[in-house]
């Protein structure tokens, strides 16, 4: 078990005390929303410190009582009786703060860009894409995030080849960025008449998103062409070209959307590119962070099986974390809260016992 950081509670301490009295002064608003946003980041692991140092405190009084021999019978049974549940509370204390002040990812508190493509399994694969993106969106409604959706390739039979969303709320990230990776079902599907199970896949991927400041991408490095939008006709089959593609030259990345308006189509279509753009150099620096240790959950490695959903059986599994629900009903239908929590604390065990042994 890692020791506390003592010298970096105090700092968050006196921080936090900075930051509260900068608020009361009444700055400017554009100000007061930043030093906002730091106060309720830092108030709950603040909170944490306190109580430890008031449950260290205790128990220094209750170890002085028993000591002192001047120290009458009724008082020593008491603090007796006490002592143990102050060492307890004490040690549930610095798990909680050992994990609160772990290294933060710094992409954790933004919004996220998720991708689902099909992968094998045709109609059924595209079924199953159309399945995973309805889950996210239900889980996302469940902790007031907003989704818009980006871009979109419908399957023959329903579903999707490929959706892309923005999922925007404060956290998202933080949640949602264990999901990449390859997606497993097996089913008996709708079109299947002799009712044999069938194995389909699809991909997750979950970019935090990037802002300006992020990453640059300067106008020499793109090349945007607009194109016909492809539908079924009506009314705005002959309106003029819409679609927008932009290609990043350094990289050869490709994004497209193909909305009715061009402009939202830019500002959508590079969007995505900042956001593919952010993820690669967050892919290269923790590659070469964790070239020498083994890769931890959250890697990111989209070509790895990392959860198979067993109809029949009402099952879901989570390959990473040997984790095996029978609640795949629940699960599917957006009730990811318990699979998530599970994953964060597992990644948590793990940089506590790379820390621990001061890697």
């Amino acid at each position: 078990m890692a020791t506390l950081p003592l010298d970096k509670m105090k700092e968050l301490e006196r921080r936090f005390a900075e930051v509260e009295a900068r608020m009361s002064e009444g700055p400017a608003a554009d100000v007061y929303v930043k030093l906002a946003a730091e106060y309720s980041e830092l108030q709950p692991v603040v909170d944490k410190i306190r109580n430890y140092s008031r449950a260290i405190d205790e128990l220094a009084d209750l170890k002085a009582l028993l000591s002192d021999s001047s120290t009458d019978r009724e008082m020593r049974d008491l603090a007796d009786m006490e002592l143990p549940d102050v060492q307890e509370r004490i040690e549930a204390l610095e798990n909680e703060l050992l994990i609160a002040l772990l290294p933060k990812d710094a992409a954790d508190e933004k919004s996220a860009i998720l991708e689902i493509r099909a992968g094998t399994g045709g109609n059924e694969a595209a079924l199953f894409a159309g399945d995973l993106f309805r889950m996210y969106e239900r889980y996302a409604s469940t902790h007031g995030w907003k989704v818009d959706i980006l871009s979109e390739s419908e399957g023959e039979a329903g579903g999707y080849k490929e959706i892309i969303a923005e999922i925007s709320g404060r956290g998202v990230f933080s949640k949602l960025k264990f999901e990449s990776g390859v997606h497993r079902v097996q089913r008996v599907p709708a079109t299947e008449s002799s009712g044999r199970i069938h194995t389909s896949a699809a991909t997750v991927a979950v970019l935090p998103e990037a802002e300006d400041i992020d990453i640059e991408v300067r106008p020499e490095d793109i090349r945007i062409d607009t194109m016909r939008s492809s539908g079924a006709g009506g009314q705005h089959v002959n309106t003029t070209d819409s679609a927008v593609r932009i290609t990043h030259l350094p990289t050869g990345l490709v994004v497209t959307s193909s909305e009715k308006s061009q402009h939202q189509n830019r500002a959508k279509a590079m969007a995505v590119l900042r956001s593919r753009l952010f993820d690669m150099e967050r892919q290269k620096l923790d590659n070469a962070r964790s070239a020498d240790r083994r890769s931890q959950v959250g890697s990111g490695d989209r070509s790895e099986r990392i959860r198979t959903y067993n109809f029949p059986q009402g099952r879901l599994t989570d390959h990473r974390i040997n984790l095996t629900l029978y609640s795949l009903d629940r699960i599917i239908a957006g009730e990811l809260d318990e699979v998530v929590g599970a994953l964060i604390a597992d990644h948590q065990a793990s940089e506590l016992a790379r820390l621990g042994n001061g890697q």
